[in-house]
């Protein structure tokens, strides 16, 4: 390595927080910012509003050159040249365990008649499981939702911070009684199949053959997804 390499390298030592980050940025070209802020967010890297700058903490171990691209992104009034930063940005490879862990669904503690319902939910899901499925669906999270108004159950496929589940609704349990709730926990189920056996979860040509194969009438699917 050269002389002047290691004396660049020695005076413009990598940011190791927001302060250094926003010199390192103004150096660059950035203008019009006041602050940075450092963020650990799952999908937005570099966003910019009213002369603040977030950037993921990650960024402070990028090189220069992608520095040079958020100043870019952020500052640039041709569409091209900001597309082309971001691609840049992106291109910079964020760990895994460096993004927050996203917070699970904050649920309220059931009551024992609700804990009932979704103990016998479970075992009725078993038995149709047994009856139409060959017992081949995993056993799942029954949960009861009071946030439904105008949909009676759903199924929620495994997701980041969220295991696969099916919900059925409070209020289509208690007010309208359990022939109607079995109905919908056997549509939903339908989709966990779907989910499963890798289809899309949609109402369309699969979910309607298996669905007249376990005994479902095609006007249930209203209100459910």
């Amino acid at each position: 390595m050269n002389a002047a390499r290691q004396l660049e390298l020695t005076f413009d030592p990598a940011p190791r927080d927001a302060e250094s980050l926003l010199a390192r940025l103004r150096a660059l070209g950035l203008r019009d910012t006041d602050r940075v802020r450092l963020t650990r967010n799952r999908s937005v890297m570099v966003s910019y509003r009213r002369r603040e700058l977030r950037v993921h903490r990650a960024y402070l171990d990028a090189p220069r050159d992608v520095h040079a691209a958020i100043v870019r992104l952020v500052q640039a009034h041709r569409r091209a040249v900001r597309n082309e930063a971001r691609r840049a940005v992106l291109a910079f490879p964020v760990p895994a365990e460096s993004i927050a862990a996203p917070r699970p669904p904050r649920r309220r503690a059931l009551s024992p008649r609700e804990a009932r319902a979704v103990a016998r939910l479970a075992e009725h899901h078993a038995e149709l499981n047994a009856r139409h499925f060959e017992g081949k669906l995993r056993p799942i999270e029954i949960r009861l939702s009071g946030r439904m108004r105008t949909r009676l159950g759903h199924y929620a496929p495994a997701q980041r911070g969220d295991v696969a589940h099916i919900a059925i609704s409070r209020r289509h349990l208690f007010r309208g009684g359990w022939a109607g709730a079995l109905e919908t926990l056997l549509h939903e189920m339908v989709h966990q199949w779907q989910a499963e056996s890798g289809l899309p979860l949609d109402h369309r040509r699969h979910f309607r053959a298996k669905a007249r194969a376990v005994g479902l009438a095609l006007q249930s699917e209203h209100g459910t997804d």
